[in-house]
């Protein structure tokens, strides 16, 4: 019986090691890119560091077709500014409020715990959001508030708050010569001019809620004169789209991507008025942007960064549709350090075959 037992433990032992040497065998496949180092320089081994200034926000939009306008709810973001680094796969930007820069009272204050991330692989680009916004202020108050004047200031919305979870992922067809990481990360250097068809999915959990009604009152026509204090959806989405990179005497560089998602979306929406609920299953529309431009070179790069996720959703409303979105702005300058010895061994998850 002991010989039968250890012969057991021994082909589990066996057989869950060859399982776990085809799953990394198979993740490695999936992420190394056969680098054509004409096109793409990496500095993955490097020490990538970065001074940076951002601001990150999220918005809410009610869109009325049948009406022809839009009620638009806007935080009070602020702008930070701090220092980053990156080494291989690891990387960590530290940013701190400076008062002095946000101080427009005006605008009310904004609660707010924004989490959104961009992973910038060669083969995937990978976006996650966790939101946490509390705090609005309506940007367009002359079109919804009766006898509004300019000098009244921004009418603000301290009770509503909105929350959005998100995964986003995008498989980049032209591995070999595109880097989003060269326009986005700066740990590579893109020394020509190059594109890539972009593809993939995505899905989201947002909700929006309020003490009263989110439609201010006096607009019994927008949203058919609808009482709703909180809206849930939760969508999915495919997405389809196109990047490209010029590079002007090889430093000079200028990114875009642009990517159109198209996908069904489930909405609640819950009504002041005994607590009712209108719930309806309806089409999605996504588009997501990105937009970098500046210098690179082997030691040195400097530029802007801007990101950008807009979700736009039917609700149960006839002719209406929400707008949630989400994104950052970022410019910063930096220098990569060599290492005389590699801090992690070599042969990680991250690289690359080169093709010269």
């Amino acid at each position: 019986m002991r010989k039968i037992l250890l012969l057991f433990t021994f082909l589990c032992y066996v057989i869950c090691s060859t399982q776990a040497q085809r799953k990394e065998s198979f993740l490695k496949r999936a992420l190394r890119t056969n680098n054509d180092t004409i096109y793409v320089q990496q500095y993955l081994t490097d020490v990538t560091f970065r001074m940076l200034g951002q601001r990150k926000y999220s918005y809410y939009d009610l869109n009325d077709r049948g009406e022809r306008r839009e009620l638009l709810y806007r935080p009070n973001n602020r702008f930070t500014v701090g220092i980053g680094a990156n080494y291989e796969i690891l990387g960590l930007n530290l940013v701190f409020n400076v008062p002095f820069l946000n101080r427009d009272e005006s605008l009310g204050k904004t609660k707010f715990l924004d989490l959104q991330t961009h992973f910038y692989l060669r083969k995937f680009a990978i976006d996650l959001f966790g939101n946490y916004y509390k705090g609005f202020y309506i940007a367009n108050p002359r079109s919804f508030i009766p006898g509004y004047q300019p000098g009244d200031g921004f009418p603000k919305r301290s009770d509503l708050y909105h929350t959005n979870f998100g995964l986003q992922v995008q498989y980049i067809f032209n591995d070999t010569r595109f880097s989003y990481r060269a326009a986005f990360v700066q740990n590579e250097w893109q020394k020509r001019s190059a594109g890539s068809l972009i593809a993939g999915g995505e899905a989201y959990r947002m909700e929006v809620r309020s003490d009263s009604n989110l439609v201010p009152t006096g607009n019994p026509e927008f949203f058919d004169g609808s009482t709703f204090s909180k809206s849930s959806i939760f969508t999915v989405v495919g997405n389809i789209g196109y990047a490209y990179t010029f590079v002007y005497r090889k430093h000079f560089y200028a990114t875009g991507a642009l990517s159109a998602g198209l996908g069904i979306n489930s909405t609640a929406m819950r009504f002041q008025e005994g607590h009712n609920k209108l719930q309806e299953i309806g089409w999605q529309f996504n588009n997501t942007v990105r937009l970098s431009a500046g210098y690179n070179s082997a030691k040195y790069f400097a530029g802007v960064h801007y990101v950008e996720v807009i979700t736009r959703g039917q609700s149960p409303v006839a002719r209406t549709y929400q707008t949630f979105g989400a994104g950052t702005f970022r410019v910063s300058v930096g220098r990569r350090f060599g290492l005389k010895k590699p801090w992690i061994k070599p042969g990680s998850l991250l690289s690359t075959v080169k093709k010269d």
